[in-house]
């Protein structure tokens, strides 16, 4: 059987390594996992009663509009329920808006070292992709504004950015939405919004609301904690979310998922915890990684991508035999080859991290 010919090169997602996985490897007892931006506290306890109380239902199809659900969040974020739509992830949201849009000659635009899935699904529906360089790990909004034509469809804009961790500002966004042929839509990916102390990130709710070209995406899987769950979602005009609507496929989000980010997105409480438990590790790592004379990109999520000085690959797997799994820059996802992505992680795993680091440090400085 022959595939589709513009599919057969494209790489398969590599997520981070699976803490069973090194264990049996390595056979180490404990792993700590600072590798796909995992919330450490894990989930609102709200939302593990919603899951239990779940299970009687789970012989029942879930509901595929999420009307609960909906309503739930639209009055939260002071929208409409007919400008939300739910994904399987955030990241469904991305597969849905490649195929909504994309037909074989279109262009999308996008950062070079960004979140690889924005360029996966438009590979896949035959769209050309135009990468613009980060500027100083930052979105270089002005030259990808420059690379816009008529065929130009999508504008992905990941805020914050991943694997950099930094963002562009409400009047830097603002500035490019102003000057964007209407006929692009500019799709905000804000799956880390939750963790967001800076006074600049844009109000995006309110440019979806000037703007009708405009898409925010966020997700229950970072903040929230219920990344296993797969649900996330996003917020646009009526018609853009219409359009969307069209190419999902039904029952798309679990009846799990649905009851657990009902009771999360009630547990604000929760979330502000985990906002601030996440600052002050954030502070912490960039204090330490100050002290070792490591260079770090301005963080804005619960990440932070540290230039090591050193190949990525050896302080990668370095950590990985102290028990410490980290993304390494040497690999295409991320593409940084002197760098290492880290998450954030509790109090007491980023000290444990730190004193593997230091070690790890001394170790490839012997190396080479």
């Amino acid at each position: 059987m022959q595939p589709k010919s513009n599919i057969v090169h494209l790489p398969v997602y590599q997520p981070g390594k699976p803490i069973h996985e090194v264990k049996q490897e390595l056979g180490l007892t404990e792993v700590i996992k600072l590798a796909s931006n995992e919330n450490p506290f894990g989930c609102s306890p709200k939302a593990k009663e919603a899951i239990v109380k779940h299970v009687d239902q789970a012989h029942v199809y879930p509901d595929g509009a999420s009307v609960e659900l909906t309503k739930a969040l639209a009055q939260h974020l002071g929208v409409q329920t007919n400008q939300i739509i739910f994904g399987a992830g955030s990241d469904e949201v991305i597969l849905m808006i490649a195929r909504a849009y994309f037909v074989q000659g279109d262009e999308t635009i996008m950062a070079d070292r960004t979140f690889p899935q924005y360029k996966h699904n438009a590979e896949i529906e035959n769209a050309s992709v135009i990468e613009v360089p980060l500027k100083d790990g930052v979105h270089d909004l002005p030259a990808m504004l420059s690379r816009v034509t008529p065929k130009t469809k999508v504008v992905w804009i990941c805020n914050p950015n991943n694997p950099t961790g930094t963002i562009v500002s409400h009047e830097e966004v603002v500035d490019f939405l102003n000057k964007v042929p209407s006929h692009v839509l500019v799709v905000l990916d804000e799956a880390y919004y939750e963790y967001i102390v800076s006074a600049e990130y844009p109000r995006s709710l309110e440019l979806a609301e000037k703007y009708k070209n405009v898409i925010v995406l966020r997700t229950f899987s970072k903040c929230y904690g219920l990344a296993s769950l797969r649900i996330g979602y996003g917020i646009g005009h009526p018609d853009v979310i219409h359009t969307i609507n069209q190419v999902r496929e039904p029952f798309n989000t679990t009846g799990f998922a649905q009851a657990a980010a009902l009771a999360a997105v009630q547990d604000q409480a929760f979330v502000e915890d985990c906002r601030r438990k996440n600052h002050e590790g954030l502070l912490y790592l960039t204090e330490q990684f100050s002290r070792l004379g490591l260079a770090y990109y301005p963080a804005h999520g619960n990440f932070i991508l540290v230039d090591a000085k050193r190949d990525a690959k050896l302080v990668y797997e370095g950590l990985l035999r102290k028990g410490i799994i980290v993304r390494g820059g040497h690999t295409a996802s991320i593409g940084f080859p002197t760098c290492f992505r880290v998450t954030i992680g509790s109090k007491e795993e980023n000290e444990k991290f730190i004193s593997a680091l230091e070690q790890v440090l001394e170790d490839v400085a012997e190396q080479v």
